[in-house]
């Protein structure tokens, strides 16, 4: 179980509950300024390679096997390089201990992991971008709720995971509507456990991804759930890596390979829709195909911009925006970004998905 809501808590006492012990004797303490710049100093700013290296191979994350499904799909040529282990996770804090364990090479996620890595001393980069438009993130809130505006979270009890884009999201929606961090109780969980926390009552909303609320409120609508919708978005669908991982010249190329398949993968989903919601939502997350159109109607076009300027600014607001909430240090996110695969994903994908 999590620990009991808190307001107007000591930050750096939550993060180290929600992590847990291995992220918090990896040296909380030192922030960004302990491995991460040792790393840093190291990192490679040569070219990328033109080709990947015989026996070169990268650990992929790919959360529910979506990503493997949409190259199955899709067609996709083969990888010029051996993925040796497709992980099935997909929570940024998750993430970020499996690439300190040397088990992940890359990861897709949203902007705040790598922000949250930064502040635990871990060196790593964003290597490609996909900008979201839609919100892809509501709020849910548990059965038998008189909860129906954001205005209504004001002493409510908020399912809040510092780690990943749903808290981002939610601290984005409590600034929206002038509501303060002292203004609700924030209490510490992952995204994992919030359908748990909904239905048991020890918080009073969590955010969800789109596509898990037909399930949610299929189960507790009737008993009083209902999804509570806003125009925040979360604009960062990114990959990034290791700075040790990129440092390898070998593997660096091979991912400068994988980008190109994942944008084509997206957009290959987006396009085939039906496709999609009967391969993946019906038969591997047991959704009916009403509930599944649903989802994709309000899926994001993938969207691959040329220049990361618009992304290197929402990230630094999103840095700023926990800076202020004292869940991190302020810092330069710029540093987060590897600009050798700037362009890559635009090039890969037809005119109107860089736009």
């Amino acid at each position: 179980m999590s620990s009991p809501p808190v307001s107007g808590f000591d930050r750096r006492l939550f993060l180290t509950s929600l992590l847990g012990a291995t992220a918090a004797a990896a040296g909380l303490s030192g922030c960004a300024g302990g491995s991460a710049a040792a790393d840093n100093e190291g990192a490679s700013t040569k070219p990328l390679a033109d080709r990947v290296p015989a026996g070169t191979s990268l650990k992929i994350a790919s959360y529910l096997n979506q990503q493997q499904l949409q190259f199955k799909l899709a067609k996709l040529p083969k990888l010029p390089f051996k993925v040796s282990s497709w992980v099935n996770i997909g929570a940024g804090p998750d993430v970020i201990n499996a690439f300190r364990a040397k088990s992940l090479d890359l990861s897709n996620n949203a902007g705040i992991p790598p922000i949250q890595a930064h502040y635990q001393g871990l060196a790593a980069k964003i290597v490609a971008i996909d900008i979201t438009r839609k919100p892809n993130y509501l709020f849910a809130t548990k059965p038998g709720s008189d909860i129906h505006t954001v205005d209504d979270f004001k002493g409510r009890k908020l399912a809040f995971s510092q780690g990943q884009a749903q808290g981002v999201v939610l601290l984005r929606a409590l600034k929206q509507a002038g509501l303060k961090y002292d203004d609700v109780k924030l209490v510490p969980l992952t995204s994992n456990q919030f359908f748990t926390a909904l239905q048991s009552g020890q918080v009073d909303v969590a955010p969800l991804a789109i596509n898990q609320a037909p399930t949610y409120l299929k189960q507790y609508q009737a008993k009083g759930a209902r999804i509570i919708k806003t125009d925040v978005v979360d604009l960062l669908n990114l990959l990034w890596a290791p700075q040790s991982v990129l440092n390898d010249p070998a593997k660096a190329a091979a991912i400068a390979a994988y980008i190109p398949q994942w944008a084509k993968g997206l957009v290959w989903q987006y396009e085939h829709p039906d496709v999609w919601n009967e391969e993946f939502y019906v038969k591997t997350q047991n959704l009916t195909l009403a509930q599944a159109k649903g989802i994709s109607d309000l899926a994001n076009k993938p969207l691959f911009p040329p220049s990361w300027d618009e992304a290197i600014k929402w990230e630094q607001e999103t840095a700023d925006l926990l800076a202020e909430g004292g869940f991190v240090k302020k810092f330069d996110v710029s540093s987060l970004f590897d600009h050798r695969f700037e362009s890559i994903a635009a090039k890969a994908v037809p005119a109107e998905y860089r736009r």
